[in-house]
């Protein structure tokens, strides 16, 4: 059986990666997928402390994750398609939407 800090330093990593992409890269796909990795270090760490209790709250919140990530997949991806054609680019320092 594998350890439970093997799963914690794995979450950890992919929570690390994702917020270093999210701080480092200025395209918004980029930025997105940063953001979803996150998330999935996050739920690895959920289902492993549900994993380890032999409970079910972990995976009830993982499934709650993984309905907000769709959602957001589906709203952010509108967003940026929505972006992209009246801006013409997907980088975060040109796009301004307060201005014309």
């Amino acid at each position: 059986m594998v350890p439970l800090s093997w799963y914690l330093l794995l979450s950890a990593f992919l929570f690390a990666s994702g917020v270093a992409g999210f701080l480092i890269r200025r395209n918004i796909i980029t930025i997105f997928m940063s953001i979803e990795l996150m998330l999935n270090g996050v739920n690895l760490a959920f289902i492993a402390f549900a994993t380890v209790r032999h409970s079910l709250n972990g995976n009830v919140f993982v499934f709650f994750v993984m309905v907000v990530a769709a959602a957001e997949a589906a709203v952010g991806l509108a967003i940026i398609i929505a972006v992209y054609r009246t801006r013409e680019t997907l980088n975060v320092d040109r796009v301004n939407l307060l201005k014309l």
